[in-house]
C-alpha cells in the first residue's frame, strides 16, 4: 500500500517538475513555426502584390486598346465620297500653350504618304480641318476653330450657303455671308458644299447654335459648334483627292495682256481698250537660242511712228496718193 502511494506520489512529483519544461518547449516550437509561417506569408504577399500590379497594368492597356479599337471601328464605318481615298493618321502633337500662333495639330503623315497641303482631315464625327503645311513624314493640320480657317458650307435642310470661319480656341464657328432673307434654323446641320473641290460635298461640319438678324447689316449673324471634338483628337482620316482622269478636259491657260496682266488678250486694237497690246505666241527652244527654257514671248504691234512709209505711186513719180500740186 505504501509502495503504491509512494509510486503515485513520485510520478506526480516528476510530472509537476517536467510539465513547465514541456510547456516551454511547446511554446518555443510553436513560435518558431509561426515565424516560419509569417516569413512564407510575407513572401507570398509580395508575390501577390506584384501580380496585382502586373494585372492592373494589363487591364489599363486593355482598356486603352479597347477604346482605340472603338475609335478605329468608328473611323472605318465612315464611307468617303466616291473617288476620295481615305488615309489613316495619328495625332502626335496638339496646339501647345494658350499663345500658340495657330489652332493646329500635327499628324503622322507627310507629303510622302499622301498628306499634301490642302488635304481634308475628318473623323467619324465630322470635319476637323485641312492640312496647312506638310513635311516629308509629318504635317500640320489647321483646325476649324482657327481664325484663318475658311470653308464653303451649306445648311442641310434649307440649303443656305455661307462661309464658315473660326473664332479662336474652344470658340464657336461663325457662318458668314448668309443673306437676311435666307432661311436657316437653330439645330440644323451644316455640311461642306464641295465648291472648288477643296472638300467632298455633304460631309457634316457643325450644328447651328444661334441665328440673329440686324438692321445694320445685309447678312444674318449665325454661329455653329463643330461636331468633332477638336480637343481630344487621337486618330483622324485624310481624304485624298481623286486623280485626274486621262483625257479629261481642262480649262485653257489665260493669255498675257500688255496693259492689264493676265486677261483675254486678242492681239488687236489699241493699248487702252484692254483687248489689245501684246499677245502670246509659243516659241520653240531652238528658235529662242540660249533662252530655251522660255515658253512664251510677247509680240506687240509697232506704234504709228515706226510704221513704214507708203511707197510712191508708179504712175506719178515723186507724188504721194492724196497730195495735190
Amino acid at each position: 500500500m505504501l509502495d503504491r502511494l509512494a509510486e503515485h506520489a513520485g510520478l506526480e512529483f516528476v510530472g509537476a517538475i517536467l510539465k513547465p519544461g514541456v510547456w516551454a518547449r511547446d511554446q518555443v516550437v510553436s513560435s518558431w513555426n509561426n515565424y516560419l509561417d509569417l516569413v512564407g506569408v510575407r513572401e507570398e504577399n509580395e508575390a501577390l502584390r506584384e501580380q496585382v500590379r502586373t494585372l492592373s497594368q494589363q487591364v489599363q492597356v486593355a482598356s486603352e486598346e479597347r477604346a482605340e479599337l472603338a475609335r478605329l471601328r468608328a473611323l472605318l464605318e465612315l464611307e468617303p465620297p466616291e473617288g476620295w481615298r481615305p488615309l489613316g493618321a495619328r495625332v502626335v502633337a496638339n496646339r501647345l500653350g494658350p499663345q500658340a500662333a495657330l489652332e493646329s495639330a500635327i499628324i503622322s503623315r507627310g507629303y510622302y504618304s499622301g498628306a499634301g497641303p490642302g488635304t481634308p482631315v475628318v473623323t467619324h464625327e465630322g470635319v476637323v480641318g485641312r492640312v496647312y503645311r506638310a513635311g516629308p513624314y509629318t504635317a500640320t493640320v489647321l483646325l476649324l476653330t482657327d481664325p484663318g480657317s475658311r470653308m464653303a458650307v451649306l445648311s442641310a435642310v434649307n440649303r443656305t450657303s455661307g462661309i464658315l470661319v473660326g473664332t479662336g480656341p474652344r470658340g464657336l464657328l461663325e457662318m458668314k455671308y448668309v443673306p437676311q432673307n435666307a432661311r436657316i434654323e437653330v439645330g440644323e446641320l451644316v455640311l461642306t458644299s464641295g465648291l472648288e473641290g477643296a472638300f467632298p460635298k455633304g460631309v457634316p461640319v457643325a450644328r447651328v447654335e444661334s441665328v440673329s438678324q440686324s438692321d445694320l447689316s445685309l447678312f444674318q449673324t449665325v454661329y455653329a459648334s463643330p461636331l468633332a471634338d477638336l480637343e481630344a483628337l487621337e486618330e483622324v482620316l485624310l481624304l485624298e483627292r481623286p486623280p485626274v482622269q486621262p483625257g479629261a478636259r481642262t480649262l485653257p491657260l489665260p493669255t498675257v495682256n500688255a496693259t492689264q496682266g493676265v486677261g483675254p488678250g486678242t492681239g488687236r486694237g489699241n493699248a487702252t481698250s484692254g483687248h489689245g497690246g501684246a499677245h502670246v505666241q509659243p516659241v520653240s527652244p531652238v528658235q529662242s537660242g540660249q533662252q530655251g527654257t522660255r515658253a512664251l514671248r510677247p509680240q506687240s504691234t509697232p506704234p504709228a511712228s515706226q510704221a513704214p512709209a507708203p511707197q510712191p505711186s508708179a504712175q506719178q513719180p515723186g507724188r504721194l496718193p492724196g497730195n495735190r500740186q
